[in-house]
């Protein structure tokens, strides 16, 4: 395995305990389907939290770990969230989560451990029109260029 998989793996390791000294339950970690996947999925009283976890050797640049969550990787996790509620039927609250480990880059220690609740949203173009409007059915480019006309 490579170096920065191993740093991850031991980065999700320390989130994992983190979130279990809080009083989580762990349900999945490095949930998958298709291509998407969510780091830890975790459940606390009414909430499941789905959290990234970023783990850095350094402030490389300046930046947090949390920084380095892209647009693009809150799109997959908000994907992958979705479906992982409609697959397991969960029906209480959900948010998204990010969890931060610093490292010492020679000897390994931790030097930060920030878990952010309600760290991102889902971004606006992960939202799917016709979960929102369940009367509006888009099956065809036809009914789509019908739909647009109407609005």
């Amino acid at each position: 395995m490579a170096l920065h998989n191993e740093i991850g793996k031991f980065g999700e390791d320390l989130a994992t305990n983190l979130l279990i000294q809080k009083g989580y339950k762990i349900l999945e970690r490095n949930w998958t389907i298709g291509r998407l996947e969510v780091d830890i999925i975790a459940a606390n009283d009414d909430t499941v939290a789905f959290v990234e976890v970023k783990t850095r050797t350094t402030h490389f640049g300046g930046k947090e770990p949390e920084e380095y969550v892209t647009a693009d990787k809150k799109w997959n996790v908000c994907h992958a969230a979705g479906a992982y509620v409609k697959f397991k039927h969960i029906e209480q609250d959900i948010r998204f989560d990010t969890i931060a480990v610093v490292l010492n880059p020679t000897t390994q220690e931790v030097i930060e451990l920030r878990h952010t609740e309600n760290a991102f949203y889902p971004p606006l173009r992960s939202i799917n029109a016709r979960s929102y409007r369940p009367e509006n059915r888009w099956h065809s480019k036809a009914g789509w260029k019908r739909r647009r006309n109407r609005l």
